[in-house]
């Protein structure tokens, strides 16, 4: 449960699907650790996995490499994740272009685009289910083949009423305010959360075990090392218990965390610690507080 000074604490939970379908098991990828599906010539590193309803991609670029989607392989939006304060990139999309600088997030637009490192830069492509050329190169293929039934399908969320553009959301801008849980955005496809900073292992007492009915959180861990702490919850058949599980990742990595499992994510030894968590779709219960989503204007609830 929530401590009472979470500002989580006052979602309302929904219900299970069926209290008997198969629960997926914890998935972790420590990408630094895996062989990556693509390389550049100048030395640049992509890896891929997914999760239901999307596909992320972990890349690791050398200056002036570039990753580039034509309109036939990108027919929606995709989102760029940037964690480092200190790295730049630019983005071209269609006849628009951006120098993006710093930790934040960039929605790029459908169509011809491309993403150029100035410098040595790491980042995140978020895809949603509907880029089947992606979702191909994932490491974890194997484990969608056939839907997860306690994860509900992707049902995108309205347009953009202004239209589809470059949108650069930069975490600086957006300090941080008491009761409002991190720093949230969303597009019709994904809700992406910068956890706030810390620094050092997490008070063992301040734990937030919590779980999701029908939707998967993708952590990423983005500095420090965490651990996953996994519950699974018993049903009428005994085939389908699981131990508990206690994943220690280091970053970057991702964790994909299945419904309806009870979990929570322990920040473990010195220096900084940080999370970034992906929904897709986003959120209805993130959505309904007021002041949460920070470009709820541009990207309206159904």
């Amino acid at each position: 449960m929530y401590s009472a000074t979470d500002p989580r604490s006052a979602l309302n939970a929904g219900r299970p699907i069926d209290t008997n379908a198969p629960i997926a098991a914890l998935a972790t990828f420590e990408f630094l650790s895996l062989p990556p599906q693509e390389t550049t010539e100048r030395g640049g590193r992509t890896w891929y996995a997914r999760g239901q309803n999307l596909a992320i991609a972990y890349s690791r670029l050398a200056g002036g490499d570039t990753l580039s989607r034509s309109a036939a392989e990108q027919g929606e939006e995709y989102v760029v994740i940037l964690p480092d304060a200190e790295a730049t990139i630019e983005v071209t999309a269609g006849s628009e272009s951006r120098t993006v600088s710093g930790s934040g997030l960039v929605v790029v637009p459908p169509g011809d685009s491309s993403i150029t490192a100035r410098g040595q830069v790491e980042l995140f492509r978020l895809f949603d289910v509907r880029a089947s050329d992606v979702l191909a190169r994932c490491a974890n293929a194997a484990s969608y083949a056939e839907p997860h039934p306690r994860v509900a399908l992707l049902e995108p969320w309205p347009d953009p009423p202004a239209g589809h553009r470059l949108r650069v959301y930069l975490t600086a801008d957006y300090p941080r305010e008491p009761g409002r849980f991190g720093r949230i955005f969303r597009t019709s496809s994904f809700m992406v959360n910068f956890g706030d900073p810390s620094d050092g292992p997490r008070d063992p007492d301040r734990m937030s075990p919590h779980h999701h009915d029908d939707f998967e959180q993708c952590s990423l861990t983005v500095a420090g090392d965490y651990v996953h702490h996994v519950r699974t919850p018993w049903t009428a058949k005994l085939d389908q218990w699981r131990d508990d599980e206690h994943a220690r990742v280091g970053s970057p990595s991702v964790a994909i965390i299945p419904p309806p499992t009870v979990h929570t994510s322990q920040a473990m030894g010195a220096g900084q610690h940080l999370l970034i968590d992906v929904f897709s779709p986003p959120r209805a219960d993130f959505s309904a507080k007021a002041g949460w989503v920070l470009n709820a204007a541009e990207y309206p609830a159904p």
